[in-house]
């Protein structure tokens, strides 16, 4: 169970590899211990980063589109750069 906002979150039930799985244990127990909820706290940052990099993920290719796509800036008002100033 992962504890968000007080409020206690689904249950969920994986798979992972053997190999990763005890690298996994091994870092949770030492950055944040092998106290009760420690895996379920880990495993919901992790899941919360991948969120986030995803969310990130789109929001970068959405701004890649539109910049793809241009940008109308209206009529140019003038000819060449002298027009702008007094020269």
């Amino acid at each position: 169970m992962y504890v968000i906002s007080g409020g206690f979150m689904g249950t969920m039930t994986i798979g992972v590899d053997d190999e990763i799985e005890e690298k996994f244990r091994h870092t949770v127990a030492r950055e944040i211990g092998k106290g009760k909820g420690s895996l379920g706290r880990a495993v919901g940052q992790a899941m919360e980063k991948w969120v986030k990099e995803k969310e990130h993920e789109e929001i970068r290719k959405r701004a890649i589109k539109k910049l793809e796509m241009g940008y109308s800036m209206g009529k140019l008002l003038f000819k060449n750069r002298d027009e702008l100033h007094d020269r």
